[in-house]
């Protein structure tokens, strides 16, 4: 018998989730309504299969009027969770500046938008703020050079926010590593690719969306009352570092600051 006491901090509140139809957007809303929220998901397109107790509006979030106009209607909002992002592959010298700017502003500048637009609510409610960011944010990204550079401002314009907005708003980034959405196979090809990905992770899998949405709900809550300006990895351990498996060493091979230590 589970005898954790439940956090019913979220039911009745008004939740937005950007990006909210499908994949780890659609995981977040779906965990935000399991809480007890009324979840409001805004993107350009509804949902293939609408989820139980998620609204959907349409809004283009590229569009800074538009994201201002969708807000100002709001009687209420409790959570905002900036979710709407992405990138294609695309390696930095098959296109021009312009059209990787583009990348940088669905994921960093769209963010900051809808925050904006939000943040009267937010300070008259108290709420909460969730960024979702990436671990491209924090390694080499290849083929997604924009796409990292700008989940890594991302994270820096959190930390930043939740100091200019405390204490009122509490602003917190989750950092999600490999999901496995309906779309996972364009990133790591068929069944056979997925398996041999999700291999490389420490504890086996790649995430599922609920397993996001779950981060997403604790980051909102009163259980992290206290925390602000915190980065949350969901990575599933993260990577494997590489020079384990390149060693020929048959016994353990420390890294670098363990060998200063023991020298």
């Amino acid at each position: 018998m589970d005898n954790r006491p439940v956090d019913n901090s979220l039911r009745g509140s008004t939740v937005v989730v950007t990006g909210g139809t499908r994949g780890v957007g659609a995981g977040i809303a779906r965990a935000f309504a399991e809480a007890g929220a009324r979840v409001l998901a805004c993107a350009r397109r509804p949902p293939e299969q609408p989820a139980d107790g998620v609204e959907f509006t349409a809004v283009d979030l590229r569009d800074p009027s538009a994201v201002r106009a969708f807000f100002a209607g709001l009687p209420r909002l409790d959570v905002l969770v900036n979710n709407a992002g992405g990138t294609p592959h695309r390696r930095l010298a098959d296109a021009d500046a312009e059209r990787h700017a583009r990348v940088v502003e669905l994921n960093l500048i769209t963010p900051l938008t809808a925050s904006l637009a939000a943040y009267d609510h937010l300070r008259r409610s108290r709420g909460s703020i969730v960024m979702v960011g990436s671990v491209s944010g924090s390694r080499p990204s290849p083929g997604s050079a924009a796409y990292g550079a700008a989940k890594a401002g991302l994270a820096h314009l959190a930390a930043s926010m939740a100091v200019e907005w405390a204490p009122e708003v509490r602003v917190n980034t989750l950092v999600a590593g490999m999901v496995h959405t309906e779309l996972s196979h364009l990133h790591y090809g068929g069944p056979d690719g997925i398996d041999a990905v999700s291999r490389t992770v420490p504890l086996g899998r790649l995430a599922l969306p609920a397993d996001i949405g779950a981060a997403a709900v604790f980051l909102a809550s009163s259980s992290a009352a206290y925390i602000s300006g915190a980065s949350l990895h969901v990575h599933g351990g993260g990577e494997r570092p590489a020079f384990l498996d390149a060693a020929t060493a048959d016994h353990h091979v420390p890294d670098a600051s363990t060998a200063r230590e023991e020298s």
